[in-house]
């Protein structure tokens, strides 16, 4: 009886992108990977004296914090650990249980015990990815503060390949990353081809040819060889914009 047809691929588009970062781990054996960066006008991401706070305002960084409730994992390289000495949490009233495991990639295990991360380290689950080789005691003494430490085979610049970190962090079940940097971590990932989204906070500031930019060099030198996303989504954030963009099929 035509009562009794199925319909198939109802909100077939949707489900899809709401299972894209299953399907990456199941297919590609990677996460889903957003960048989120926050920068004024000109891409610039803090003043030559790494003064960056703050280049948005209250509303976006609002939005930032629900957009790492909306990841399994947020991550960050050694650089920004140091230099902001972040806590990565979602401090949002009612999200702080979603605050996402927190990942930072230390290759020479240079952050502080004292730092912000290591001392929430029982309370937030934090993995510090490293290469192998490291000094024993640190990382007996990361693991004693609660950290669990990755360690994987160093590239030739003596870093684990991004691509392997990647692979490590899908084996232990992520299926959605947001990386939030620095430049040279959001570099890395570009260069790589691994990025899937981008959320970039944009600020109606300018800071200049001397400030830092959003990111490290990713090596093009031909404009039709450069990575290419196509715009989904454009809102505004108080005085801020937000906009998402997605890889370019």
């Amino acid at each position: 009886r035509s009562s009794d047809l199925v319909e198939t691929d109802v909100c077939l588009e949707e489900g899809t992108i709401i299972n894209r970062g299953f399907f990456l781990r199941i297919t590609e054996g990677r996460p889903l990977i957003t960048l989120k960066l926050a920068t004024a006008l000109d891409g610039k991401i803090a003043t030559r004296f790494r003064d960056s706070r703050w280049i948005t305002g209250e509303a976006a960084r609002t939005h930032a914090h629900r957009l790492r409730a909306e990841h399994d994992a947020v991550l960050i390289g050694s650089e920004t650990a140091i230099a902001d000495d972040p806590e990565l949490t979602c401090r949002l009233p009612g999200l702080e249980p979603h605050t996402p495991i927190r990942i930072v990639l230390d290759s020479r295990l240079r952050i502080s015990p004292n730092s912000k991360l290591i001392q929430s380290a029982w309370v937030f689950p934090l993995w510090i990815v490293t290469a192998e080789g490291q000094d024993r005691e640190a990382i007996e003494t990361l693991q004693r503060a609660g950290a669990e430490v990755i360690e994987l085979p160093a590239a030739e610049n003596g870093r684990p390949d991004i691509r392997d970190v990647v692979t490590a962090l899908a084996a232990r079940g992520l299926t959605r990353l947001l990386v939030e940097g620095g430049g040279g971590v959001a570099g890395s990932f570009i260069k790589a081809g691994l990025v899937d989204d981008i959320v970039w906070f944009r600020a109606p500031k300018l800071i200049g040819g001397d400030g830092i930019p959003a990111l490290a060099s990713i090596g093009v030198e031909r404009i039709s060889k450069a990575p290419t996303f196509s715009l989904v989504e454009t809102f505004r954030a108080g005085e801020d914009s937000v906009e998402t963009y997605r890889r370019a099929s």
